[in-house]
């Protein structure tokens, strides 16, 4: 099978993203709107990487990276197309990122009841840090 082509989404792509994600996202975030996420596009045009096939959306993830730390979010991959390297692709794109702009460790947020999610993640080397609990506080309504 064919490599997916990695590229960085542009504002011309945010309501396929956003489509993309009901489908082939686990959850749903408080930023999954096209405002969320055009404000990240602008903040940082390289931070939204996907994957296409035959022109086709196939997978996504976040690559954010505030200057001193690097963070994974929204790595979804469609239904279909599972198994196929195309999580792996996005990932490894991501830590292309990160180590040139200068990154050292990447941490990445998945879903506890994610369970495929976690395969995955372990496949790709990551681990849990049961030392850590995220704490959240919504900003707005």
């Amino acid at each position: 099978m064919n490599a997916p082509h990695i590229r960085a989404a542009g504002p011309a792509d945010l309501d396929t993203v956003l489509a993309f994600w009901r489908t082939a996202a686990e959850g749903t975030s408080i930023s999954d709107d096209r405002a969320g996420v055009e404000r990240l596009v602008e903040r940082d045009a390289g931070a939204l990487i996907l994957a296409e096939r035959d022109g086709e959306l196939v997978g996504t993830v976040i690559a954010g990276f505030d200057g001193w730390r690097c963070h994974l979010y929204r790595l979804a991959v469609h239904p279909g197309r599972r198994r196929q390297g195309i999580g792996s692709a996005l990932l490894a794109a991501a830590e292309e990122r990160f180590v040139a702009l200068g990154g050292r460790r990447a941490d990445a947020m998945v879903l506890t009841r994610n369970k495929n999610a976690h395969h995955a993640w372990d496949a790709a080397g990551y681990g849990p840090q049961d030392q850590w609990l995220r704490w959240v506080k919504p900003l707005t309504g």
